[in-house]
């Protein structure tokens, strides 16, 4: 194994060899001393010490030090010297030189043992002073730097950033292909549904006033290859969402896509957390023990949330039965009131924690109000204390001591009450919030799945039942009865399981997939309580259906966010430095100017008329007022 391991060492160094280069700049060793090599790459600085000139040289495999001497050079020496400690900030340069051993040597660079003594020199191509430093840590801000993203990309982080990528895909190519999975493209033109998020809609010019959509996942396309007999299908696939950004959150994004036939739930989670455990090993050096199984129900009522960050405690501690009957009307008007002990807060100043109250009711939590209490050596201090005695307070921190890590003298417990599912989520976001406030959520891995949600979700606007994931996901056997006899506005189809599951690391949902249904009669159930009349079923997924007629085997699949999934192994905060080219907060390009507007006969051509100008403001209308 050691004996292939340098074969395909000395294959990949002899594969950079090229006309300008001999060696890359991260690859000369003490080793190579003596040698005649030639590197090429963009000079990272240059430095004039009187008697000679340094120019780090730098490429995407490191950074070496060329030496230009003064004392003692002939006139073509000379001409290097000048030529070197002139030479600006990301000029190209082929570099032809001996190597030698350093006096000084830098134990922080791999290379730092040696240097080349430059024999001659070559300017590839000349470079403007960039508008930032192509360093480590750089000077620009985030605007700058998408802008020219081209120069970014040389920085070491976002560099890194995108080669941790290009690792995660080729072993999951490796480990699905190993598993007999053909990696299959499916379209990228489709048709729309109003099911899920708004779609990215594209007009057709051949068939004038009808559009395609951009998919938000490849999911009929997906169970059509099952139907067809190709038994495993995966594929690194460009998805489309026309939704709000955030930093976890691009409107095109790249899902490990996969579906797999004659398969149970089981079979599933076996199989995908295998390749987790197998991506992180080999990039982490971190070995997961067997992923934990949760229930959605358990995962709401000790977390508040359905991707629990399991690194922490602080799970939601019930307090309703113990907080009513003092004339307190946020509590005794709720149908849930819920804590959650933060360790070590309660020695914060009043001020600090009062401060928390805008962060529970903020937009990230949503929470109505918060109450807080201090559990101090000497006593307690809440901010509902006109209402509330210290034998009240006992009564709240004995429930709290019921969860893992208890609560103490130095402890604060927050407290928000509501409706149970909303304030449970609430309180969910406000862990996550409070756990990354306390260092909690910096270090370290826990992975597990969340399974068996429920299969609907109310929604408020349209008045009707919605599919939690979507509407292609088979309900538990024995929950089926209940979906189609039960009233498509009873609230008890909450009840209602879906056979379908979650892979959570860190409180970040990195994947999620279902068994899906593959009989129409079931299928046709599913989208009658969705509210979808025939006709409309038909029109939307009538080829889906179809297709089922015609021996659609059991299957199941699932589909991780492979941004999100490197954005956690690579262990920043934001996927955007695992994209090439991002989009900002506002879904725009600034690198390429993108969306822009395009030309009246582009528009005509489409049959397509705009009601608003260039920069988005509506158009004055024709004629009078």
């Amino acid at each position: 194994a050691r004996a292939a391991s340098a074969a395909m060492a000395e294959t990949v160094k002899d594969a950079l060899k090229t006309g300008h280069r001999s060696h890359s700049c991260g690859e000369l060793r003490i080793g190579h001393v003596g040698q005649m090599v030639t590197i090429s790459g963009w000079v990272q600085m240059s430095r004039d010490m009187n008697h000679f000139a340094f120019v780090d040289l730098r490429d995407r495999y490191g950074i070496t030090q060329v030496v230009f001497p003064k004392d003692g050079a002939d006139e073509a020496g000379l001409e290097r010297y000048q030529l070197a400690k002139g030479m600006g900030r990301e000029y190209v340069v082929k570099v032809t030189g001996k190597v030698v051993e350093r006096i000084a040597k830098n134990k922080d660079r791999e290379t730092g043992e040696i240097e080349i003594v430059a024999g001659s020199i070559e300017v590839l191509n000349a470079s403007s002073t960039p508008p930032f430093k192509i360093e480590d840590v750089t000077d620009a801000n985030e605007d700058t730097r998408m802008r020219y993203r081209y120069l970014d990309i040389r920085r070491n982080p976002i560099k890194d950033a995108l080669l941790l990528r290009n690792k995660v895909t080729r072993l999951v190519r490796e480990y699905l292909g190993d598993r007999e999975f053909c990696e299959i493209e499916t379209p990228v033109l489709i048709k729309s549904t109003p099911e899920g998020a708004r779609d990215f809609v594209v007009p057709s010019r051949m068939n004038p006033g009808q559009f395609y959509a951009l998919p938000q996942s490849p999911q009929t396309f997906k169970q059509l290859l099952m139907v067809g007999g190709i038994d495993r299908y995966f594929q690194i696939v460009k998805c489309f969402r026309d939704e709000e950004l955030r930093a976890d959150r691009q409107p095109e994004f790249t899902q490990i896509d996969c579906e797999m036939s004659f398969v149970c739930q089981d079979d599933v989670l076996q199989l995908f957390e295998g390749m987790i455990r197998q991506i992180f090993k080999s990039l982490c050096g971190h070995e997961f023990p067997p992923f934990q199984r949760m229930e959605y129900s358990e995962a709401m009522d000790r977390f508040g949330i359905d991707k629990p960050d399991l690194r922490y405690d602080m799970e939601l501690v019930e307090l309703t039965e113990v907080s009513k009957g003092k004339n307190f009307k946020m509590f005794d008007d709720a149908e849930y009131v819920v804590g959650m002990c933060c360790k070590g807060a309660g020695t914060w100043s009043t001020k600090k924690v009062k401060e928390l109250d805008k962060k529970a009711t903020g937009q990230e939590v949503g929470a109505t109000a918060l109450v807080w209490l201090k559990i101090n050596a000497d006593g307690y201090d809440c901010s509902a204390k006109k209402f509330f005695t210290d034998e009240d307070y006992v009564k709240w921190v004995e429930k709290a001591n019921e969860k893992p890590g208890g609560c103490g003298p130095g402890d604060l417990l927050l407290i928000i009450a509501g409706p149970k599912l909303k304030t449970q989520e609430s309180m969910g976001k406000f862990r996550h919030l409070m756990g990354t406030e306390l260092g909690l959520r910096n270090e370290g891995f826990r992975a597990l799945w969340v399974v068996n949600f429920p299969m609907l979700e109310w929604d408020d606007d349209e008045e009707r039942f919605c599919a939690k994931h979507h509407p292609f996901t088979s309900p538990w056997t024995e929950d089926i009865d209940k979906m189609v006899s039960l009233d498509h506005k009873d609230q008890k189809l909450l009840e209602v399981r879906a056979n379908a599951y979650d892979m959570v690391i860190n409180g970040v949902e990195v994947g999620g997939g279902s068994v899906r249904i593959h009989d129409r009669s079931l299928q046709e159930k599913v989208f009658e309580v969705l509210g979808f009349s025939k006709e409309e079923a038909l029109a939307q997924f009538g080829f889906l259906m179809g297709a089922f007629e015609y021996g659609a085997p059991p299957h199941a699949g699932l589909a991780f966010g492979l941004d999100r999934l490197c954005t956690i192994i690579g262990g920043k905060t934001t996927i955007r430095d695992f994209i090439a080219f991002p989009k900002n907060n506002m879904g725009r390009d600034t690198m390429i100017n993108t969306p822009a507007a395009i030309t009246s006969a582009q528009l005509a051509e489409l049959s397509i008329e705009t009601t608003v100008d260039e920069e988005g403001k509506p158009k004055a209308k024709a004629g009078y007022p």
